[in-house]
């Protein structure tokens, strides 16, 4: 059996979740649901990063309790599973999850075991929004180049991790592609910055400046940990590392694939910090680390902080999961960021879902109640005239779906899914039923059952894309005591409204 274990980063939830995180969260089902299909044994995590000087921050600025904020915005994030129509086994949360304090004690102790964690005094230009120290040669007009801040002045003294020392093991790894990093543009990346050279990073803040919020520094009290380091540990925390490590020999250790899914803001923690945390604490690899871009709106990436955001549920609400998951898959890039307009979901979703595959399904349906009286007959004489190029697609594009996917890309993987639906419609404009059902002819039948089979077979090669469409479909095309239900629109034609 093929075991693929295949996660999310887990955000800040310093306020509600936006769509961009929603991207990541759909590529992973995506992923997730087609490899359960391919008969592999999956288990797909996601969660939220609890333990943040931003969410403290937050709660301050609202005047709440910080567990209160964590635990209301938390629920929103694990609330996007039915909107979203999601299919994670696992949610985490890094500040109440029992798995995760105990498995991050345990990672801190193991890289100490190996000599990777040392205290020093430290003074650094620092910014809260990405809970990160820049040097002032990675400022941009000496602002944070993510979040356009000036970063503060911190000095004090912390724990360090040895960072340094795993720098050649991971240029080889990471060259060699026994650690993947796709695309490779996010791989040329990372081996820059490693060629660059590595220093080692702070792993704890005083307990002073966290606001008493985290977890503690194993032996000194007086630190709390990282919020990366600790936020990093959650792929193994979940797992049941430091105590019953039962799913940790089945998932991480015993798992064909480990793949983790980030956006382009944080390649430099999950391709270069969180491989070395696992060298150091004698852990496997993760095999494959996918590197997404951003959305933006006029050009500006998605942001809480930004005010750009744009929240997922509300989006689902009045467009329909379909429609935004759709739009997520099929018109974001593998690479390069993707401009988002309530408009541009629109047209996508009228002309792929109402006017592509919704007309295909109800046609075909339409045609079987108008000429067979909704009894589908089983093919005939075989090959049709003018059922070719439908066939010829079918030999090929769910093939091409399969090797899109390994390589992460969800554009190209819905583009060849749709092909079908494409030659399927001129299929019908080609072999003109409406005539073979005037004319009698033979071939009336094999035409309306390939139409049929081709209606079935894309309910079942849309399931990791849109699941709840796929159910739909199926139902649609299968007869109930001989005879299909009546055609009825599945998708409906969206107007354009505006997000209030």
């Amino acid at each position: 059996m093929t075991r693929s274990y295949i996660t999310t980063t887990i955000p800040f939830v310093n306020a509600r979740p936006h769509l961009g995180f929603a991207l990541e969260l759909v590529q992973a089902d995506v992923l997730a649901r087609h490899r359960r299909l391919a008969g592999h044994e999956v288990r797909f995590l996601t969660g939220t990063d609890e333990n943040s000087l931003k969410n403290v921050l937050a709660a301050e600025a609202e005047r709440i309790g910080v567990q209160e904020l964590v635990d209301r915005n938390a629920a929103a994030f694990e609330g996007l599973r039915g909107p979203l129509e999601l299919s994670f086994d696992d949610f985490i949360r890094t500040s109440t999850d029992p798995r995760h304090q105990v498995g991050v004690e345990r990672l801190w102790e193991r890289c100490a075991a190996a000599g990777d964690l040392y205290r020093k005094h430290y003074e650094g230009l620092y910014c809260v929004g990405c809970e990160q120290f820049y040097a002032a040669d990675d400022l941009t007009d000496g602002r944070c180049p993510e979040h356009g801040t000036e970063p503060q002045l911190v000095a004090e003294e912390n724990w360090f991790f040895r960072l340094s020392r795993y720098a050649e093991t991971l240029r080889e790894l990471i060259s060699s592609n026994r650690l993947r990093v796709v695309p490779a543009s996010r791989r040329n990346e990372v081996l820059s910055l490693i060629a660059s050279g590595l220093h080692d990073f702070s792993v704890s803040r005083s307990q002073q400046r966290a606001r008493g919020w985290g977890i503690p520094v194993p032996g000194d009290p007086d630190q709390v940990v990282y919020v990366w380091w600790d936020a990093l540990g959650n792929y193994v925390t979940s797992l049941g590392y430091g105590g019953d490590e039962t799913d940790l020999d089945k998932w991480w250790t015993g798992a064909n694939h480990r793949i983790h899914l980030a956006g382009k803001g944080v390649v430099r923690f999950h391709a270069v910090y969180w491989p070395a945390m696992l060298l150091s604490a004698g852990l496997p690899l993760p095999t494959a680390i996918f590197v997404h871009d951003y959305l933006t709106v006029d050009g500006r990436k998605l942001s809480k902080s930004s005010g750009t955001a744009i929240d997922p549920a509300d989006l689902v609400a009045e467009f329909g999961v379909d429609a935004v998951r759709w739009w997520l898959i099929r018109e974001v890039p593998r690479t390069g960021d993707a401009d988002f307009t309530v408009d541009r979901l629109i047209s996508r979703a009228n002309s792929d879902l109402a006017g592509g595959l919704g007309n295909l399904v109800n046609r075909v349906v339409s045609m079987i109640h108008r000429y067979r009286d909704g009894r589908a007959a089983p093919a005939t004489s075989g090959a049709a005239a003018g059922t070719e190029e439908l066939l010829r697609v079918w030999d090929t594009a769910p093939c091409e779906v399969s090797e899109y996917l390994t390589e992460f890309d969800f554009r190209r993987a819905a583009a060849a899914l749709w092909t079908i639906v494409e030659a399927a419609n001129r299929c019908i404009e080609t072999t003109r039923p409406w005539e073979l059902a005037r004319n009698q002819s033979s071939d009336l039948d094999d035409v309306l059952d390939l139409l049929l089979q081709t209606c079935l077979g894309l309910a079942a090669e849309l399931e990791p894309f849109l699941p709840g469409a796929s159910a739909r479909i199926r139902e649609q095309c299968t007869a109930v005591d001989g005879v299909l239900p009546a055609a009825t629109p599945l998708f409906p034609r969206l107007d354009h409204k505006s997000i209030q």
